[in-house]
């Protein structure tokens, strides 16, 4: 906790005594421990603690009442915020907010734009493990690149390696490894485990990365999420971007499937913004959206609306589920 304290609350996110944090992820969650508890206490600010239920009428009213100077949450949230303050006759008010930070599932680019235009604040993206402890790439205020993850967080180390562990050229995919002095030291009475999750001090985190030319660290899907169509890799993520680009588009999944030859193509679910209609139509015209953004081995074959997107209870979505329906069907 100290490690993580240092290098990431005091370090990155340069919390005050004067501070208010609330994180709308609970303190069972490593996220939310450090962002609710530990975080805020060792520079002597406040928390604010919600017992009930996280919604999002909810976490509204906390932050008009409490005034909270740093918010914490999962980009899922933050969309539901945006659609509630494009519905509302009055715009929830964050004007209290100094700083606001996203983990737990990637930031996209569409909702990073939509909250600085709506509210005029950064979101500070970055990606943590439960084995890390917390946040290990982080944005920096003043330094926010849209669909970027950041750069390391001081006393992390992160490589970007291939699957015999060798590092991979600049700009390629590749395996997400990491080490510093939060690390866990392995699975209780798991040996396997954590035999497939350390090389010696070294994390596997099971993401896939890139680092672009600019030094930046771009998250591109889990390593089991990834799809690979016509013989190159497709992140899923980047492909929900371009999706979430559409008007009409209110949240997006992409899982891969196979044809009646056994190859491997792209299904994208989304649901709807309030007042759009399903429609053959509509669904031709999100896969143009995307085919005019990304090369065509991305763009997705099949459109499939659904009503709501499975999801975790920390709002990640179940990509395993979606995989099932489309499977099944």
């Amino acid at each position: 906790m100290l490690v993580a304290t240092r290098n990431y609350a005091h370090g990155v996110l340069r919390l005050r005594p004067d501070d208010v944090t609330f994180s709308t992820s609970k303190l069972f969650f490593a996220y939310g421990l450090g962002n609710g508890m530990y975080f805020p206490l060792s520079v002597g600010a406040r928390t604010i603690l919600n017992p009930h239920r996280t919604t999002i009428d909810g976490v509204i009213d906390l932050v008009s009442q409490h005034r909270p100077t740093v918010f914490f949450a999962v980009p899922t949230l933050y969309a539901a915020i945006l659609r509630e303050a494009d519905r509302a006759s009055h715009r929830p008010d964050f004007s209290s907010v100094r700083q606001c930070v996203s983990a737990g599932e990637p930031l996209p680019a569409e909702i990073f734009d939509g909250w600085k235009r709506t509210f005029r604040l950064d979101i500070l993206d970055g990606i943590g493990s439960t084995e890390m402890l917390h946040i290990f790439i982080s944005s920096r205020p003043g330094k926010c690149k849209p669909g970027s993850c950041g750069f390391p967080v001081s006393g992390y180390d992160v490589r970007i390696v291939d699957d015999a562990g060798d590092e991979v050229p600049e700009g390629e995919i590749g395996n997400l490894w990491v080490r510093g002095a939060s690390a866990f030291a392995e699975y209780w009475r798991i040996p396997e485990l954590t035999a497939r999750t350390k090389r010696g001090d070294w994390v596997i985190t099971g993401d896939k990365f890139v680092r672009t030319a600019d030094g930046y660290y771009q998250y591109c899907g889990r390593a089991d999420d990834m799809l690979k169509v016509a013989g190159m890799w497709v992140s899923p993520v980047e492909v929900e971007n371009a999706l979430l680009g559409h008007p009409h588009v209110a949240e997006a999944a992409v899982v891969g499937t196979t044809d009646d030859c056994g190859l491997t193509y792209a299904v994208a679910y989304v649901t709807l913004r309030a007042g759009c209609e399903e429609s053959g139509e509509l669904a031709a015209e999100i896969r143009s959206h995307v085919k005019a953004r990304l090369v065509s081995h991305k763009v997705p074959r099949e459109v499939r609306f659904c009503g709501e997107l499975p999801k975790t209870v920390t709002g990640k979505i179940q990509r395993f589920k979606l995989r099932a329906n489309v499977a099944q069907s």
